[in-house]
């Protein structure tokens, strides 16, 4: 298990307790965090984050076919991930992400 700090864009804070395995998307939905809509089933880009820096080393970078589903996130950055792509595991205990004001 690891604790996820999610921040919407207006600086709200929901902590949540996700199990290993499951990704940073799923445990949103699951703890009905406002702001990651994941609508698309793993293949758009509705569950856009922006990871803290201090984790963008323990998350990886994206992969080919993230990055180019990136190109329909709102406002993406270099820190953007789709958080369907990043599998929670006891390393990422304390991942800090942030939700842009848009999704999609």
């Amino acid at each position: 298990m690891a604790k996820i700090t999610y921040i919407e864009h207006n600086g709200t804070e929901h902590v949540v307790e996700a199990e290993n395995g499951v990704s940073v998307m799923e445990a949103a939905v699951r703890n009905m965090v406002p702001g990651i809509d994941a609508d698309c089933g793993g293949a758009c880009a509705t569950c856009h984050v922006y990871v803290d820096d201090s984790w963008r080393e323990k998350t990886g970078k994206p992969e080919a076919m993230e990055e180019s589903m990136l190109d329909f996130a709102a406002e993406p950055k270099d820190n953007s991930r789709l958080s369907c792509q990043i599998k929670i595991s006891d390393a990422l205990d304390g991942l800090v992400v942030r939700l842009p004001e848009f999704q999609g």
